[in-house]
């Protein structure tokens, strides 16, 4: 079978979509040199291998992937356009569309994958142009895909309640957590760690303010916020530190490479993530595969993957918050109780049953 991908979010700076695309690919990259089926991987990168979407192409053997560069910046107008023109050209058995839309004038059919609809649930987070995008090719998407992908069962009844997709169309396809990279081992310290872009639903501002009461309680703690800033409307981390009076214990960076998130991992106590939505919430995981303590939202997507693996709080609730900090920081019982339970939960959450699971429905969707 022939199998088209659209590898946009490996170019460039890769966020979570980008990232999910990369470990799938890493898990069909394993398949054995006789596998019946091939892959087109579709992208504006410049060159003509695969290799020239860096990692995982960039160090391993790919004989059944191959890559077809489209001029263009890759957002929707290439999407459309360049990337159907492609298709139509010459067309797979199946397209994989990983980051929510898909070209709408192609014949094959498509397996769609849809992180999230915050977007039509809670337009307010976007510009009145940007959810307005959103909203219609998502919309026209899921419409025309085969099959979608839901990365919960939380998204899975978001999109039928709000897009009107019947249930069958709709698989549940939990993604993976990588095992941490090895580090340097260093007696960690008080430092809370946020990892993820910065958007208003994950209360940033609360998390400031609830480690103001922390440091009052232990001095010398530490809050480490690495992320893109996305918020709408926008907020300054920087500002809100100083306006609680812990700008020095505050450290923000937008982006780092991965040998320095490790070694933040290797530092911290706790990991804190106050998202009051989310369509999956990789970054907890991540942190609990690498040994850290986890305080999250208390959200129905949070309490359907996480379950007793983390403490879960009111995102508003400033005080229930920074309790929950300081007991993490000062209590080692309480640490490794919660990693107890989370080394049990993450053997749920493997890359290789998430990418044979999107194979076998690819493999589903081209048959028809």
């Amino acid at each position: 079978m022939h199998i088209g991908i659209d590898a946009r979010e490996l170019v460039g700076q890769r966020t979570g979509v980008g990232r999910y695309l990369e470990n799938l690919c890493v898990e069909w990259l394993k398949l054995p040199p006789l596998t019946p089926h091939r892959f087109t991987l579709y992208g504006p990168a410049s060159g003509n291998i695969s290799s020239a979407l860096g990692r995982p192409f960039d160090s391993n053997p790919a004989e059944h992937f191959h890559y077809q560069s489209l001029p263009g910046a890759g957002g929707t107008l290439w999407e459309q356009f360049n990337l159907a023109s492609a298709i139509n050209r010459n067309p797979p058995d199946v397209l994989f569309a990983p980051a929510y839309s898909c070209p709408l004038q192609i014949s094959i059919p498509v397996v769609l994958t849809i992180h999230d609809i915050s977007f039509a649930t809670h337009p307010e987070w976007f510009s009145w142009k940007e959810g307005l995008r959103r909203r219609w090719i998502t919309r026209q998407s899921a419409t025309r895909a085969a099959r979608v992908i839901a990365v919960s069962h939380f998204t899975k009844c978001e999109l039928i309640a709000n897009f009107g997709l019947p249930s069958e169309q709709v698989s549940v396809i939990w993604s993976g957590v990588n095992p941490p990279l090895q580090h340097e081992t260093v007696p960690p310290r008080p430092l809370i760690l946020y990892v993820g872009s910065i958007f208003n639903r994950r209360h940033i501002p609360e998390l400031v303010r609830a480690f103001s009461r922390v440091s009052r309680r232990i001095p010398s703690a530490q809050l480490v916020l690495v992320g893109d800033n996305r918020s709408h409307p926008h907020q300054d981390p920087i500002q809100l530190a100083k306006a609680a009076g812990v700008r020095d214990r505050v450290t923000v960076k937008s982006y780092i490479s991965e040998a320095e998130l490790t070694a933040l991992y290797s530092q911290a106590m706790v990991f804190v993530f106050l998202s009051e939505y989310e369509g999956f919430g990789l970054p907890p995981l991540e942190a609990m595969a690498a040994g850290i303590p986890t305080v999250v939202g208390d959200t129905p997507v949070a309490r359907e993957l996480y379950h007793s693996a983390s403490r879960l709080v009111p995102v508003n609730d400033i005080p229930t918050i920074a309790n929950h900090l300081i007991t993490l920081l000062e209590n080692s019982q309480a640490r490794v109780a919660l990693l107890k339970a989370s080394k049990a939960l993450l053997d749920r959450f493997t890359w290789h049953r998430a990418a044979s699971e999107t194979l076998a429905l690819l493999e589903q969707a081209g048959s028809l």
